[in-house]
């Protein structure tokens, strides 16, 4: 065969591209579980970091040494075990079957309640989970993350600075969701509202819309003592 043929040029080019698509397609199927895996142990780590445990060398082990279980949560408040898959799509999982996870964990001996939350910001998904105390109204913690919100603006919201606005915050005000971002040094009521972020006006309203819709969903399960 002439090799500086245009059929062999496009033959050549055919070949390849098939050999390349197939090793791509094996070696993504090769890595899939371990990928799964390591999406599984991130989302832990994240939901550490709202109980405040940080630096984790062995997620499994500390995830299993502080969340004692995984409960779902229907409308009317009531509860029950998760025996599913390790969730890590929480918003993907409500739309989807319905459930609301509750993490029950347990901090120096005290009952903490893990809620997970996701929505939307200026670019991306923003996501998180927010601690409670026991009393299932007062922020022990929260993590918060984003997909692409902008550097030094709408990505602050996974600093510990944002943060740790939260703790010590009431969630609801009667059987209504008071716990609010609002534009920065706007405070009126330091019992339920933190500061926005500056620069960051549609990602705070986004993480505030994020705890409103998110934490509207248990409200039957935080206010049954």
């Amino acid at each position: 065969m002439n090799t500086n043929s245009n059929s062999y040029t496009i033959i050549y080019a055919s070949v390849m591209v098939v050999i390349v698509a197939f090793l791509l397609a094996f070696v993504n199927s090769s890595l899939r579980d371990l990928q799964g895996k390591n999406v599984e142990l991130d989302t832990k780590k994240q939901i550490l970091s709202a109980l405040g445990v940080t630096d984790v060398k062995d997620a499994e082990k500390t995830f299993a040494e502080y969340v004692k279980s995984d409960i779902v949560v229907a409308e009317d408040g009531t509860t029950k075990d998760y025996d599913g898959k390790f969730v890590t799509a929480y918003e993907k999982e409500y739309k989807e079957n319905g459930r609301a996870h509750v993490f029950v964990c347990e901090v120096e001996g005290k009952t903490k309640y893990v809620l997970p939350v996701y929505g939307a910001g200026l670019w991306g998904a923003i996501w998180g989970y927010v601690a409670l105390d026991e009393d299932k109204n007062t922020v022990f913690g929260t993590y918060f993350s984003h997909a692409s919100e902008t550097p030094g603006l709408g990505a602050e919201i996974a600093t510990s600075h944002f943060q740790d606005l939260f703790i010590g915050k009431h969630v609801l005000e009667g059987d209504k969701v008071a716990l609010s971002v609002v534009k920065n040094g706007k405070v009126s009521n330091s019992d339920f509202e933190v500061d926005g972020i500056s620069g960051g006006t549609i990602t705070s309203v986004g993480v505030d819309a994020m705890l409103k819709n998110c934490m509207s969903q248990y409200t039957n399960f935080l206010t049954v003592k």
